[in-house]
């Protein structure tokens, strides 16, 4: 059928079965968002920036399972969701970012053009799994079929798909529906998977570490847990196991309770996972040994930890086969179910008593979180890496978000990406006052889109790891991390968003069970200087040690 360019890709984008993209509207993308308005088949989310959009597409894109598409424009509009699409790389996120460049007979030739950048391609091609530029109307269905299948394939991560605004106009003659062919996962070699279940069979305090790349894998996973093979997750692969099963570490994977846990495991088989420097105190964490890793990125084989065996597959396919392998019941030591629990219980323990007052706000999202079946979306601030990380259970590996990078900023627009993805709940987002101050203007976009989450505000008027990490390493020195009171209520007011400010934390549960309970979006801003300090001051990963914090 005849259509341009722009038309074709907003109707193959519905043809696949997207129904929501985020975006900023643009004179270089306008023949896209236009046909998409036509059309009416796609529900397009105006963001305030691109950065904002990016990180809409990214926890939409984790949230539902699908693919998450931003929309932006070139040069400088590009460069604004950069660093969001970091983020959506580090995370491995299924985002395909539609953008654009001037006419094409212009493009990467300096020739000052509004809008142009020379080397964007050499940027998008730095955060992206895949670059691809449309050249000319014959190219589009092969260059759109293969960004939609890179971003599902895996190793799955952003594409970036740019097409000049010239050739977004061009008539051609397009297939209808657009399909797409997808490589099939990976298998196991089959003798490595009897080698694996050899191993399993001997083992008498086996350990399975699931990361991130083993969230599509949970039914052959708890599969295993329920032989007595214990758990223990990466912050990125929460509820693959449930949090509350009872040999189940979850996310407490490098606290002393945890160490000793390894010092008696005789076998672990790392899933999905990079052991990323800040679970493992910068690969210094002694694991067990044997030391077994399955991924389906060969290039991960061994990286960060000497490995006995790596398996190259997908996880699910290998933990199905290694499911399939084994004897149902398996001679794992009785006590061990029991010694993991109890370490679970100790960890959870030390972590409420560095809490002080903020027990109440982590026990009351305990209570309500899985229990609401609720996304839980979380900036990185001192809450979420305390309790939010670990402590607060989700319901499934799907509905758990945070910024996996490091940067803050990102908690109120992951927020509104993930509420859009999940309807039917709610959405709880946990950021702090810095970085929502990064954000502040997607506030719009959260009442213009009336998203239903509940956003908790810790307010303590300052960068709160850095004065703590100032006060452990700087002779107390507190320079730059003041922020200085900015009225929340104020801005909430202007947009029209629902705000309420808590000075107890005795209040906290009653105000959220009301939040949850209405309509729409709301904020509980909780004042940390009126409440006063953790019991003990977090300080961020020790000095040296691989990540960051702002």
């Amino acid at each position: 059928m005849s259509e341009t360019v722009a038309e074709f890709l907003a109707r193959g984008l519905a043809d696949i079965g997207i129904t929501t993209v985020f975006g900023v509207i643009s004179i270089h993308n306008m023949p896209i968002l236009d046909a998409i308005h036509r059309q009416g088949l796609i529900r397009f989310v105006p963001a305030r920036g691109e950065a904002g959009a990016m990180n809409m597409a990214d926890a939409y894109a984790r949230v539902s399972g699908g693919i998450g598409v931003a929309i932006t424009s070139t040069g400088t509009a590009a460069g604004n969701a950069a660093g969001a699409q970091v983020e959506a790389l580090t995370a491995g996120s299924r985002v395909l970012h539609i953008t654009s460049t001037v006419d094409a007979a212009y493009a990467d030739r300096d020739r000052a053009a509004i809008h142009d950048v020379p080397r964007q391609p050499d940027m998008l091609r730095a955060i992206s799994k895949l670059y691809v530029r449309v050249h000319d109307a014959a190219q589009a269905v092969g260059a759109v079929q293969a960004a939609l299948a890179a971003c599902l394939d895996a190793p799955q991560g952003p594409v970036s798909l740019e097409l000049p605004v010239d050739v977004q106009r061009l008539a051609g003659s397009f297939p209808n529906p657009l399909k797409l062919s997808l490589a099939a996962p990976r298998r196991p070699d089959p003798q490595a998977i009897g080698e694996l279940a050899k191993l399993l069979a001997s083992a008498k305090r086996p350990m399975l570490w699931l990361g991130g790349g083993a969230k599509g894998a949970c039914e052959p996973a708890q599969r295993l847990a329920a032989r007595g093979i214990g758990i223990v997750t990466s912050t990125n692969g929460r509820a693959v196991v449930p949090e509350s099963h009872g040999a189940s570490l979850g996310a407490f994977n490098m606290t002393p309770e945890a160490e000793s846990i390894y010092a008696s495991a005789d076998l672990m088989i790392v899933v999905g996972s990079r052991l990323r420097g800040n679970e493992t105190k910068n690969y210094k964490l002694k694991l067990p040994r044997p030391l077994i890793q399955i991924d389906a990125d060969a290039t991960q084989g061994g990286r960060n930890y000497a490995v006995e065996r790596f398996i190259h597959a997908d996880a699910f396919e290998a933990l199905q086969a290694l499911d399939m392998a084994l004897p149902k019941t398996l001679p794992i030591d009785p006590q061990f179910a029991y010694a993991i629990a109890v370490a679970r219980a100790q960890s959870e323990g030390a972590l409420r008593t560095r809490l002080g007052p903020y027990q109440a706000v982590a026990d009351g999202l305990q209570t309500r979180v899985s229990a609401g079946h609720h996304a839980f979306v979380r900036d990185v601030t001192i809450s979420n890496s305390t309790f939010g990380n670990r402590y607060v259970q989700v319901a499934a590996p799907h509905l758990a978000v945070h910024a996996l990078g490091g940067g803050i900023g990102q908690g109120l627009a992951m927020a509104i990406g993930a509420a859009l993805a999940n309807p039917g709940a709610k959405t709880i987002g946990l950021v702090g006052d810095g970085g929502l101050q990064l954000g502040l203007a997607e506030l719009g976009t959260l009442v213009d889109e009336q998203a239903e989450v509940v956003l908790i505000l810790m307010n303590d008027r300052a960068y709160g790891v850095i004065e703590n990490i100032q006060d452990a390493q700087f002779g107390g020195r507190r320079a730059y991390s003041k922020l200085g009171p900015f009225d929340f209520s104020l801005m909430c007011r202007a947009v029209g968003l629902p705000h309420q400010v808590l000075r107890d934390v005795h209040d906290f549960l009653p105000a959220l069970e009301a939040a949850l309970a209405l309509p729409g979006p709301r904020m509980i801003e909780i004042d940390m200087v009126a409440i006063g300090p953790f019991a003990e001051g977090f300080a961020g990963p020790p000095a040296g040690a691989a990540g960051g914090a702002r």
